[in-house]
């Protein structure tokens, strides 16, 4: 892990030492909440509630002092959220609003489609590799925080997100399977290192809306964006790939959304929005705060990736992104 300023280097050095043994601290109120610092530093500390990370002592996850640290960087994040997006409390017009197609669209996956390159394509997977590899595992979160029919519906969908029990359809292990048709590291949290602040972000709000309870509507909202927008640009990645003569592995990780979120976008706007906001309505906000960041952060990371390939340059971080170029 390479540090991106002092906040993540305060939090690598925390936990290179044994647990409760060092005090992390640095100039959170003057960190960029969208920059490489905070976020690498949050990523970090959230890791350690997911599968770890190398060598650091598990007893780090619920250390008080690093915790306390952690909340001064969310405080940060989730304001820079909130102060970002429009906000609201009209959750059927959010989601009515994703269900509508512009034409003609400019977004990340109507590039690939129209004139995308293999290398560009490898970018993405690269840039995804660092949620795809845990997808669906923020989500839970959500599962003891909701009651009744929105947390039936919820773990029904988790259950697809899982492989409906076998391991090898678990959609982290499909997206496994797609790295090393690509010829990538299926390693995970490999490129971390590669992968610039706004694609940390997006996974760094999953973190952040699952493992606060008082975000569980924001969770729910994300969740519902995500599977909604989900199916359409995984049917134009899929024809993008077709176009590129792709490895049949990278194809099937996406063919395999188109179908499985079609129905997820219904059960989570009926079932799982509609039963919490029956059970909480006050949660009405937060649910259309977690749709609004949602595409706020895609948006970034968006922007990013076609900027940086339609000026002809990688979108990674550094000198090991020149092994995507051309």
């Amino acid at each position: 892990m390479i540090a991106r300023g002092p906040l993540s280097e305060a939090v690598i050095a925390t936990l290179s030492r044994p647990a409760g043994t060092a005090r992390p601290s640095g100039p959170v109120c003057d960190a960029d909440p969208f920059g490489d610092d905070l976020q690498l530093a949050l990523h970090l500390c959230y890791e350690l509630h997911y599968q770890g990370l190398p060598g650091v002592d598990p007893a780090w996850e619920w250390d008080p002092e690093l915790l306390r640290f952690r909340g001064r960087m969310e405080r940060v994040f989730e304001d820079a959220l909130w102060g970002s997006v429009p906000g609201g409390d009209d959750v059927a017009g959010e989601i009515d609003a994703l269900l509508v197609e512009h034409v003609p669209d400019t977004g990340l996956s109507h590039f690939l489609l129209d004139e995308g390159e293999w290398w560009q394509v490898r970018e993405l997977f690269v840039h995804r590799s660092i949620y795809h590899l845990k997808e669906a595992d923020p989500h839970a979160w959500a599962i003891p925080r909701l009651t009744g029919r929105a947390k039936a519906a919820l773990v029904a969908v988790e259950f697809d997100e899982f492989g409906g029990g076998r391991a090898e359809r678990v959609h982290a292990r499909l997206f496994a399977d797609l790295l090393d048709a690509a010829g990538l590291s299926s390693r995970y949290l490999h490129y971390l290192d590669d992968v610039p602040a706004c694609s940390l972000a997006t996974v760094n709000m999953m973190s952040l809306f699952g493992l606060h309870r008082r975000l569980r509507g924001a969770l729910v909202g994300h969740f519902a964006a995500t599977e909604i927008s989900t199916g359409p640009s995984a049917q134009r990645m899929d024809q993008a790939l077709g176009r590129l003569d792709a490895p049949d592995a990278c194809r099937l990780f996406y063919t395999e959304h188109i179908e499985a979120d079609a129905v997820h976008e219904q059960v989570l706007r009926r079932d799982v929005v509609g039963d919490l906001l029956t059970r909480e309505p006050e949660l009405a906000a937060d649910i259309v705060f977690g749709i609004q960041a949602t595409e706020l952060l895609e948006q970034h990371l968006a922007d990013h990736l076609l900027k940086a390939w339609r000026d002809g340059w990688s979108s990674l971080r550094g000198q090991s992104s020149r092994i995507f170029l051309r």
